[in-house]
């Protein structure tokens, strides 16, 4: 027996050594303990991936949990399956189709008719490298979801959040935006050769601009806004990139993604952390890679591209400065803005 205690124990040292290293490389888990009973969060695309594990471990907190999905069959069975884990009764699912400036007013709508309040509002669904889709309304796919979908939520709910103040919105970007720029002249992909990289980076610029330029004007409302890198997670997110599709590239560098690639569950602790950390109360208009405060790209501090970007959005979601339902499309667009505003798929918003 004796023979087998060293190679048990070497294997034992390096195992542990393995998991201690990808935990700190990775970020870990939440510090704060903080509960959140009588809290009320919402958080998009929640049934899968870091959105799955974000609603667990907040309605483990005792939080009310409000789970907005596009597919609502897949949302009650996570649903479900997390109010059998954390015993809290208060996890419901929800129809939000972020593709669909339709869907998400009707979602918008059964909120502020069925909740109380809003505590926090955890914009997390996204869709990543996907091929030249578009959405509902004729949007590039990537810049509707990730951006616009969730530029118009926050600002349907902004109302209920300012009533329920202090309250936090949660933009989960990405380090990919530090590449990406914003072609005001080009948003939706439809004059240049489509690039689904380069339309992802955009996406997730436009993450964090929103939310600088979202914590401006919520000053002095008890509402902060953070956008968060919540690291390299092993989710379905990644199954249009290139290492999802080459057996060669899984194989030859699978074992090394494998250090750095976090669980699902370990990629939703940055998100909790901005949801109940103490220490973050009151912090607004930051960027953070995982739970570390960090400066954003260049381009993510331009106040001018923010604020137009805001201008352009709410545009193009049908908004006014001020949030209400816009009363006219095209006045003070520019000329390629109109042209998109025109479209046929457009429609009404």
């Amino acid at each position: 027996m004796s023979k087998y205690i060293l190679p048990v124990s070497v294997f034992g040292t390096v195992f542990g050594s393995a998991v201690l290293l990808k935990n700190h490389v990775t970020g870990g888990r939440c510090p704060s303990k903080a509960t959140i009973t009588g809290k009320t969060v919402v958080i998009t695309g929640a049934n899968t991936g870091i959105g799955k594990e974000t609603a667990r471990e907040l309605a483990k907190r005792g939080g009310r949990i409000i789970m907005g999905c596009r597919d609502v069959e897949k949302c009650e069975t996570a649903a479900k399956e997390i109010r059998g884990k954390t015993l809290n009764p208060h996890v419901y699912a929800c129809h939000l189709d972020l593709a669909s400036i339709k869907s998400i007013r009707e979602f918008a709508e059964r909120v502020k008719k069925e909740e109380e309040r809003v505590d926090v509002l955890i914009n997390n669904a996204g869709v990543m490298r996907c091929p030249a889709w578009k959405t509902e309304d004729g949007f590039d796919m990537q810049f509707g979801v990730n951006h616009l979908g969730h530029f118009l939520l926050t600002n349907l709910l902004l109302e209920k959040l300012k009533e329920s103040a202090p309250s936090r919105v949660i933009n989960v970007s990405s380090l990919a935006h530090i590449i990406g720029n914003i072609d005001f002249e080009d948003l939706n992909w439809e004059k240049k050769k489509f690039d689904t990289k380069q339309a992802y980076c955009q996406s997730k610029l436009a993450n964090v601009l929103f939310t600088r330029e979202l914590a401006k004007r919520l000053q002095g409302t008890g509402v902060t806004v953070n956008a968060v890198h919540p690291g390299v997670v092993a989710t379905e997110l990644g199954r249009h990139t290139g290492l999802h599709q080459s057996q060669f590239s899984s194989f030859m560098l699978g074992p090394f993604f494998s250090l750095l690639v976090k669980s699902p569950e370990l990629g939703a602790q940055p998100s909790v952390f901005l949801a109940v950390s103490e220490e973050m109360e009151g912090v607004t208009g930051r960027y953070y890679d995982v739970m570390t405060e960090k400066e954003p790209a260049a381009q993510a501090l331009d106040d001018d591209v923010a604020r137009r970007l805001w201008e352009v959005s709410s545009r193009l979601v049908g908004l006014q400065e001020d949030g209400r339902p816009s009363t006219s499309k095209t006045e003070g667009v520019s000329e390629p803005e109109q042209k998109l505003l025109q479209t046929p798929e457009l429609g009404a918003a």
